[in-house]
């Protein structure tokens, strides 16, 4: 008798502190926009769903939680998918400011990022020729000169403002330190398994984007975590589609959207989150692998269910 296909989680990152409104019309900006794009995206197939908040206006990532709220009761109401809120917020923001989301919703799932790193965007300045709001090209150009700050201070705060509130999180690693760093954390007992690990391929300041890369930190992870964590990968920019389908076919699980990456194909913009999920889907039905549903994935990670949220 042959085996049931491996089950895959498919992480929707819906809209993020990385791209601007300027480059791209499909950006999910106001609430109503990235209600109706993270709704797509989970019935095209995505059973976590990774959620930043900007402002209205102009487009600014903002980490206030009445922005979230804007947004977030329609999406749960509409879909069973796990809603995973950002701590990481963009590299310019505190700590503190950062946390507010996580801290007062009490999501199901939330990111954090795993260490301190230089987290350029400045190199986007080049592709543009006209931006939209004075705030873009500023920001992009702040990252020249920027640490990204997420020391094992800032760490242990957010994993000791949530240890009340059942939230896991989604471990972001940029690098193989990142890893060590979380290996720490969990000999500390100060995080459990299994270990949501989502390992980050091709931002500038963090591990690049070839295949020895994604091999090194699925045998580091390995050697460090054993069967104790859930590994996944997301490939920036025009690396998200072959970096996913390679972790896919190495067992992980795989997380796409316009966060990442605005593209869905060669010199061809994603006109939403959702045509990311399908094509990723068909990748990973081409595979002989299945889409996770949200309460496999919720059963795969742990987690606390929907009805335990703030929101």
């Amino acid at each position: 008798m042959s085996k049931a296909p491996r089950k895959v989680i498919v992480t929707c990152a819906v809209t993020g502190g990385i791209h601007t409104p300027s480059m791209s019309p499909h950006l999910p900006v106001t609430p109503e926009q990235i209600a109706q794009q993270a709704i797509e995206a989970a019935e095209a197939g995505a059973s976590i769903l990774h959620l930043h908040a900007r402002n209205p206006e102009d487009g600014r990532p903002t980490q206030d939680p009445e922005a979230f709220l804007r947004f977030l009761p329609r999406i749960k109401q509409s879909t069973d998918a796990v809603l995973n809120l950002t701590t990481g917020g963009s590299p310019t923001m505190t700590v503190e400011e950062r946390l507010q989301p996580a801290a007062r919703l009490a999501p199901e799932v939330a990111s954090l990022n795993m260490g301190s790193m230089n987290f350029a965007l400045f190199p986007m300045l080049g592709r543009y020729d006209k931006f939209k709001h004075d705030w873009e090209p500023a920001y992009l150009e702040k990252t020249r000169d920027v640490v990204f700050r997420n020391t094992f201070k800032d760490i242990e705060y957010i994993l000791e403002t949530c240890s009340g509130n059942g939230t896991r999180f989604e471990f972001e690693c940029y690098d193989t330190s990142h890893l060590y760093t979380l290996a720490h954390f969990r000999d500390r007992n100060l995080v459990q398994g299994p270990l949501f690990i989502q390992t980050v391929f091709g931002i500038l300041g963090g591990i690049g984007t070839h295949p020895d890369d994604v091999s090194h930190m699925k045998r580091t992870a390995d050697r460090l975590f054993g069967d104790d964590y859930v590994w996944s990968v997301l490939g920036a920019g025009r690396h998200q589609l072959p970096i996913t389908t390679m972790a896919a076919a190495m067992g992980g699980n795989v997380r796409v959207g316009l966060e990442d990456s605005l593209w869905d194909g060669p010199g061809q913009l994603a006109q939403s989150n959702a045509a990311q999920v399908r094509r990723i889907r068909k990748v990973l039905e081409g595979l002989g692998l299945d889409v996770a549903r949200p309460d496999e994935a919720r059963a795969m990670l742990s987690l606390k269910g929907g009805d335990q949220v703030n929101f």
